[in-house]
């Protein structure tokens, strides 16, 4: 059903159209024909809009827009009047209404108009339910977020946090792959000794080996002193390996020996010295495919994909958009030095429908941008970034309904496998999981694709 509509209004008979028009259009109703009836029901059931008319036998329309935006001001409140001045609409908009409809009624424009006050109804309880959630501490310190995939994410975390076991991190640019390495870090036993990061990507080979196992004076050009490396570093420590699926080919069966032995050689030397670390491994790539390309080592990845967690995309965790925008928006005023206390109704909604494909990163890059621009103590839609203001989500469609429309089988299969792949960020292995084949059919499905757009 599209929502609970309390319906004022002392002609029985308006009352028993209205019933029957709107819940032909899947709407809840309950009707009553005095003021004081109708808000006192306000109070006593679920209600998500209320629809008034402005004369009233006991009393104003206008005072019931009064009383419930003092009391409930979540409610929105529509009114309907035979009355339609523009002197009118602007005394029920300043009484607190959402919107106003005059009749005779056009049951459509009605229920469009109810639609919106639904749909803003939502809005302001989530957000009021976020309000506080924001400056709570959770369990993961600064991993937020209350929508079921990331419950999930949190209780998965917390049975792997003291585990001594290798943990790859799998998740798109973005998705908060470093914050959960540290989470993990900081509830297991290790927490009092070195959390040690290093970027696999951003270093050419020779100098990731130098970096990782350590060197001995003179052992290269520049080596004028002798470095430990970073597994010696972190002993007794955790060492995260981010952007592991980018190690050159080469350096693999080195960081494998490693992990298998527990002791490193640093480059030039000839002793081995033995480390206590555990290892938190992340990246971006589908390692899987890699594998099958012969881009990485199978025998590593095992080592490494012990226990394996996906972070889901931003775009899948709903209502948490806002809880860490609200969080991003008070940092960020503090450090700006501006008075930005929230998000509009209508920014908000632009924030949910973004699918978001920079992740949180983007979230928090596009919540500094409009607390620099706006002019007003919340941000409004004209605050936030162009490509976030106008967009418009992008859906898959199985046909029309002319049958001109009608696409073969084949074509309806390769649409939707695109979809997926679009939609999984091109993970391959995620996609012929949703898709439920294997990855070699996906991959011959796809090169098929490809060899029919070349001809």
């Amino acid at each position: 059903m599209k929502g609970n509509i309390l319906v004022i209004e002392d002609d029985q008979d308006m009352c028993d159209m209205l019933k029957m028009g709107l819940r032909r259009r899947e709407f809840l109703v309950s009707t009553y024909t005095s003021g004081k009836e109708g808000l006192g029901a306000v109070h006593a059931q679920p209600t998500d809009v209320v629809l008034a008319d402005i004369n009233l036998p006991d009393m104003n329309g206008l005072d019931i827009c009064k009383a419930i935006a003092t009391d409930m001001p979540d409610i929105p409140v529509v009114v309907m009047t035979a009355f339609g001045s523009m002197d009118t609409a602007i005394a029920a908009i300043r009484a607190g209404a959402y919107d106003f409809v005059t009749k005779p009624l056009d049951m459509d424009i009605l229920a469009m108009s109810l639609e919106r006050a639904v749909r803003y109804r939502t809005l302001q309880e989530t957000v009021k339910k976020l309000s506080d959630a924001a400056s709570r501490p959770l369990q993961f310190d600064e991993l937020f977020g209350e929508s079921p995939v990331m419950e999930k994410l949190f209780s998965q975390l917390s049975r792997i946090a003291d585990s001594e076991a290798s943990l790859l991190i799998t998740g798109e640019s973005g998705s908060g792959k470093e914050l959960t390495a540290k989470a993990v870090h900081q509830n297991s036993r290790r927490k009092d000794n070195p959390l040690i990061t290093i970027n696999c990507a951003a270093m050419p080979g020779q100098l990731l080996e130098s970096e990782l196992f350590g060197h001995k004076k003179g052992a290269f050009t520049d080596a004028k002193t002798s470095h430990k490396g970073l597994f010696l570093e972190a002993d007794g420590g955790t060492l995260f390996l981010d952007e592991v699926g980018e190690i050159p080919l080469d350096l693999q069966p080195k960081l494998l020996r490693a992990l298998e032995e527990r002791c490193v050689r640093p480059v030039g030397g000839t002793s081995e010295y033995d480390f206590d670390v555990r290892i938190i491994a992340a990246t971006n790539r589908d390692l899987e495919s890699a594998v099958e390309e012969g881009l990485f080592r199978e025998d590593l990845y095992y080592r490494l994909n012990v226990i394996k967690i996906e972070l889901p995309p931003l775009r899948s965790r709903g209502a948490d958009i806002l809880l860490l925008a609200r969080k991003f928006i008070k940092q960020i005023s503090v450090r700006q030095d501006k008075a930005v206390m929230g998000i509009s109704d209508g920014a908000a909604e632009k924030l949910l429908d973004y699918e978001w494909p920079g992740n949180v990163r983007e979230l928090r890059n596009a919540i500094e941008h409009a607390v620099a621009l706006t002019h007003f103590d919340k941000i409004v839609p004209e605050d936030l970034p162009e490509k976030i203001r106008l967009h418009k989500n992008d859906y898959f469609f199985l046909a029309g309904q002319d049958p001109m429309e009608l696409i073969s089988m084949e074509e309806m299969e390769r649409q939707y496998i695109m979809y997926v792949l679009k939609t999984t960020g091109d993970n391959r292995t995620l996609a012929a999981r949703i898709l439920k084949v294997d990855r070699k059919t996906l991959y011959r499905k796809l090169q098929r694709y490809e060899s029919q757009q070349i001809s």
